[in-house]
């Protein structure tokens, strides 16, 4: 199965959401926020820099469990601030 590659917009939502975990962490170690959360730390940097813009649900999920985060705020700066669920996909 072949990947299609990430739209402009896609990446930019990575990039949002990735910045959101980070002040999240504020200042907590990232292995230990990854490890809490199940994932590799490197895992957990891709995502924070933008390098891995859409992330597994799973993992979306762990993270937020582990940084005491509604699911559902992860999804709406992922999305961006006014836009629905639709026009993300």
């Amino acid at each position: 199965m072949v990947r299609q590659p990430l739209t402009p917009e896609q990446i930019e939502a990575g990039r949002r959401l990735g910045a959101l975990l980070r002040h999240a962490r504020a200042g907590r170690d990232l292995a230990q926020v990854a490890h809490a959360a199940g994932i590799s730390p490197e895992t957990l940097r891709k995502i924070e820099t933008g390098r891995l813009p859409s992330p597994g649900f799973g993992t979306i999920v762990r993270l937020a469990e582990a940084l005491n985060v509604p699911v559902q705020e992860l999804a709406t700066t992922w999305r961006g601030s006014d836009l629905p669920l639709e026009a993300a996909s």
